[in-house]
């Protein structure tokens, strides 16, 4: 079979293959047996309608069919023997002509692909780039502390707001009246919780319920009505103030550290500040990675200078896609697609020469941490080993997560592959300082 390769700027090829009688005739009987086999029409038996009327109701929707799908199988292996890389998929040309499967029994089909370009990266201690550690403060650490503690913390009646307290009030607008609602102030801002300072059990105040509960759903909830129901309500209520509570920390005794700390690993509160400043530093330290991975990126996508192929990208989205995005939705985020495709691109190569690797260990690994994260959230500092094991191998089980993780993995191991060639300076920065860093990535 004949395959023709035109290169043309812009980094595209068209393909162009003729397919004739000999390439395809086998597969079409071939089809044209099978539904002979399946095909169900009245006045003959399975199996026994005649080959004649076959060839007129599927010939030419079975010929269109292997016809292509030879032609596509061809360029596959043309483009694995001559060793062409290319990018995204192998999309039909638009200089595609019409056939005339009715009467031709030669056909020529167009391809196109995006060729791959040519990445030269030598990387040296001539490169450089800085790491950006963020540093502990005690407000930071004040901070965490507090919300490490409110999960073995209690709430305590007061008798005055303050800040972030926790009301539970009655709510009357002359037609309902709602008791033991729920005002949590600590969802709010400074400004929304300024009406409330102040108050204390027994005091009324004007509240409307759409300011006081942002949602549809919460609103409903606390009026105990169907979502429906809500704007036939009066939101105009009297709110009286019958309980207020606040956070507790717990009392930092042997009581506390024997239940917080079953391993006994902690035992007083200067282990664990000690044990806080490790897990905010580690939490931190997780964030200054990410911005050292954007960093990377930015710096190699910029040091390599490679001219993609970006009109045959566009139209290979939009072939992909199959109409679910139009041109102009393709273009609109072009820049942030372009900027990840190089990104990926990058990485594949440097995989490639680099020889790394991700085991099904290091995943397995990675799916814990995640799980193990996942249980912190919900109350477990420390679950149990064959717990975790068992949700990670839920997690890995799902194709869409496991990929997630391995594609995390090696860009990791990129990233260490790059740190070790190039000069990194580490360098202690504020939390502001970070976050205005972030900014520019």
């Amino acid at each position: 079979m004949n395959i023709l390769r035109d290169q043309r700027e812009g980094g595209v090829s068209i393909l162009s293959v003729k397919v004739v009688e000999a390439d395809y005739a086998a597969e079409v009987e071939k089809a044209l047996r099978e539904y002979r086999r399946k095909a169900n029409i009245p006045g003959f038996r399975p199996g026994m309608v005649p080959m004649g009327i076959v060839k007129k109701m599927y010939g030419k929707g079975v010929l269109a069919e292997q016809s292509y799908r030879i032609a596509s199988n061809a360029v596959f292996e043309y483009l694995q023997q001559e060793k062409i890389d290319y990018l995204g998929d192998v999309i039909p040309s638009e200089e595609q002509g019409d056939f005339d499967f009715e009467n031709g029994t030669e056909f020529e089909f167009k391809f196109e692909i995006g060729e791959a370009p040519a990445l030269n990266l030598e990387l040296t201690e001539k490169d450089k780039l800085t790491y950006n550690k963020i540093k502990i403060d005690k407000k930071m650490h004040a901070d965490y502390r507090e919300n490490y503690l409110r999960r073995f913390g209690r709430l305590v009646d007061v008798e005055e707001v303050a800040s972030d307290e926790a009301l539970t009030v009655v709510l009357d607008n002359g037609d309902m009246q709602i008791q033991d609602a729920y005002v949590g102030l600590i969802s709010m801002t400074e400004e929304e919780r300024k009406p409330f300072l102040g108050k204390k059990v027994g005091d009324k105040m004007q509240v409307n319920v759409n300011e006081l509960y942002k949602t549809e759903a919460q609103r409903a909830a606390i009026l105990q009505v169907k979502a429906e129901e809500l704007a036939s309500i009066k939101p105009e209520f009297e709110m009286e103030i019958t309980k207020i509570r606040k956070f507790s920390e717990p009392e930092l005794n042997e009581e506390f550290f024997k239940m917080a700390f079953p391993a006994g690993n902690v035992t007083n509160e200067k282990e664990l500040d000690k044990m806080l400043d490790e897990e905010i530093a580690r939490e931190l330290g997780r964030e200054s990675d990410y911005m050292f991975t954007l960093q990377v990126r930015n710096y190699l996508i910029e040091k390599a200078g490679l001219k993609m192929p970006e009109a045959f990208l566009k139209r290979w989205l939009y072939t992909i896609n199959e109409g679910k995005f139009s041109m102009e939705d393709i273009e609109k985020d072009f820049d942030q697609f372009l900027q990840m495709f190089t990104w990926n691109f990058i990485q594949k190569q440097l995989i490639e020469s680099e020889k790394l690797t991700v085991t099904p260990e290091d995943a397995t690994t990675e799916a814990k941490a995640l799980a193990a994260a996942q249980f912190a959230q919900y109350g477990m500092p420390s679950a149990p080993e064959d717990m975790l094991e068992g949700y990670a191998k839920q997690i890995l089980e799902n194709k869409e997560q496991a990929q997630k993780i391995y594609e995390k993995l090696f860009e990791q191991k990129v990233v260490e592959a790059v740190k070790a060639k190039i000069k990194v300076t580490e360098k202690a920065v504020s939390a502001d300082d970070f976050a205005k860093l972030a900014k520019t990535l």
